[in-house]
């Protein structure tokens, strides 16, 4: 017979047991149990990174005074690009983890759309280090369609070679939803190589044959639901909703409706990004407990969704509820109502100042991601046939956009912004070193008074994206961003008013999340002088050139009608 190490059954037995101290004992203290949604009372007992005892009480070698706090299973987000966060994984980890978000499944499409395998590499070291348990998926989608100048191209035979990583969980967001329906064979190579793992969606508005046909292909949920309708036809054919509260997109007061007792078990939450000024003033998963709590979902079903569905629907079955056996991911509130997080416990361990010292992190990478030439005002001149033509009407507060017409003032062969209408020009330029394209339209919604912004953040290909009411403010915006390295740039006559540096891969910054923070409050200063009333304009400006999200979008290649998913003349 094989040898097998026992030992730490035998640890776990006796704690469990009462034989020997528990490693770690929370006293006299309430705990939410999200299988029967009662508020319990008694001792929870840890034995490594194991819960070991409830109810029962106990003895630790550690004791926590429990009385006041309740306690709840660590928060689960499950849906999340640490880049566009603005901040790398290690600070990631430290900004969200002391709110009580213990587990992060993320898709590094981003940098992979920048960097190719590299930001994988990078992103699975990471995950190594870090405290929080940084699951990462494998980005399916590179590029995101045929639309856009991409940086990398990720096969089915590169993501392959990922495939079982004990830091991966599956194939990431499946965007590229005409390419499913439409059979595209690169597309299919992907979903074929993957068949029987874990496979995420991304499908706004999908519905009938065509969600039909997308679920048929083993995909399993979807980030992008926005109306309850929507919501309710996705799980009814067996698709979990990952409801989303984000820097840009919120969707919680909406879909709240849709967490009873009856659904809270095929649901989840995640942020799909938020940056680290909208962590410190609101919070991360917390934020949108407290949301769902407000809107008035019963306070056992917004833990569930927060912490036992979403690891169901990810297939981490050793967490998400406080109950012997399930990995010690717990949060202490101070208050159950409002998620006031008092402290953290991952994986057994209390999460401290010197915990996270004691990590061991991967360097920057991608530091020399911008790879175009310096621009000139005349680059951005919009030739057209006459003053009537598309523009890009933005929703405060949402990724889709309206597809309108409309007319602007021309002369002599070229379409002109009309700011006191609030169109101004939008303009995306390739910066993988590929070509030297230049996609040029016009956008309504950004309210810019002057100047102009710009920003090397560009979902999903991450090509600069500029807009402005003047060209060469623009120009201007644009040449300091290849200064610094990629990043934030707004500019105001010439000069450059405010700025927030993103070196690495032209997405991440080099600074403590604190940093982060402070660049961020000095820059929307800034920007509402220029006279810009938009929450986020930076993620607002970054998800123009996003061509899987309707209705209209713009990348390096022109304007591009997404309902027909074909490009249009400006």
């Amino acid at each position: 017979m094989a040898k097998y190490d026992t030992s730490f059954l035998e640890r776990m037995i006796d704690q469990a047991m009462g034989r020997t101290e528990a490693d770690i004992v929370i006293r006299d203290t309430r705990f939410l149990n999200v299988f029967t949604a009662e508020v319990a009372e008694g001792d929870i007992a840890i034995c490594g990174d194991r819960i070991v005892g409830t109810y029962e009480g106990y003895r630790g070698k550690l004791e926590i005074d429990g009385r006041g706090l309740t306690c709840v299973p660590g928060f689960i987000d499950t849906h999340v690009h640490v880049e566009s966060c603005l901040i790398s994984p290690g600070e990631f980890d430290r900004c969200v983890l002391p709110r009580g978000t213990t587990t992060a499944i993320c898709d590094p499409h981003e940098i992979c759309n920048v960097l190719g395998t590299a930001g994988l590499d990078y992103f699975l070291e990471a995950a190594a280090g870090t405290v929080i348990d940084l699951k990462v998926q494998l980005s399916s989608c590179v590029p995101a369609t045929h639309l856009e100048t991409a940086g990398a191209t990720l096969t089915a035979d590169d993501l392959v070679r990922y495939k079982g990583h004990r830091h991966s969980i599956g194939l990431a967001e499946f965007m590229n939803v005409p390419g499913v329906l439409h059979k595209d064979p690169d597309v299919l190579a992907k979903l074929a190589a993957f068949e029987g793992c874990h496979i995420d969606g991304h499908s706004p508005m999908l519905s009938g044959r065509d969600l039909n046909a997308y679920l048929a292909c083993g995909i399993r949920n979807c980030h992008e639901t926005t109306s309850l309708a929507e919501a309710r036809e996705k799980l009814r054919k067996g698709m979990q909703v990952l409801i989303r509260e984000g820097t840009v997109c919120k969707d919680v007061d909406t879909l709240s409706p849709l967490i009873t007792a009856d659904t809270s078990s095929f649901l989840a939450f995640c942020t799909d990004d938020r940056n680290p000024l909208d962590i410190h003033e609101e919070g991360h998963i917390d934020h949108l407990i407290r949301r769902a709590i407000r809107a008035g979902v019963p306070m056992a079903h917004a833990y569930r969704t927060a912490s036992w569905s979403a690891a169901q629907g990810f297939g981490l079955r050793d967490r998400g509820v406080i109950a012997p056996g399930r990995r010690a991911d717990i949060a202490l509130l101070n208050d159950l109502e409002t998620c006031d997080v008092h402290s953290v416990i991952s994986a057994g361990r209390m999460v401290t100042p010197e915990l996270f010292a004691s990590r061991i992190l991967p360097p920057p990478i991608g530091l020399d991601s911008m790879k175009l030439e310096p621009v000139q005002a005349a680059d951005f001149i919009v030739r057209a046939q006459g003053p009537g033509g598309p523009v890009i009407g933005i929703d405060v507060g949402s990724v889709v956009t309206q597809h309108l017409t409309l007319s602007l003032p021309y002369r002599n062969g070229e379409r002109l912004p009309d700011p006191g209408k609030d169109v101004l020009k939008v303009c995306v330029v390739a910066r993988h070193g590929k070509n030297r394209n230049i996609g040029r339209g016009f956008v309504k919604g950004f309210g810019l008074a002057r100047g102009a912004l710009a920003s090397s953040v560009g979902h999903d290909s991450h090509n600069v994206c500029v807009v402005g009411g003047d060209d060469a403010d623009m120009a201007a915006a644009v040449n300091r961003l290849i200064e610094i390295g990629g990043g934030f740039v707004a500019v105001v006559d010439g000069r450059v008013a405010g700025e927030l540096a993103l070196p690495m891969a032209g997405l991440i910054s080099l600074k403590p999340f604190e940093g982060v923070r402070g660049d961020l409050l000095a820059l929307r200063q800034v920007i509402r002088e220029m006279g810009c009333p938009l929450p986020e304009p930076f993620l607002q400006l970054a998800f123009l050139p996003l061509p899987v999200i309707p209705h209209l979008k713009i990348t390096d290649h022109g304007v591009v009608d997404v309902d027909r998913f074909e490009l249009i003349a400006a």
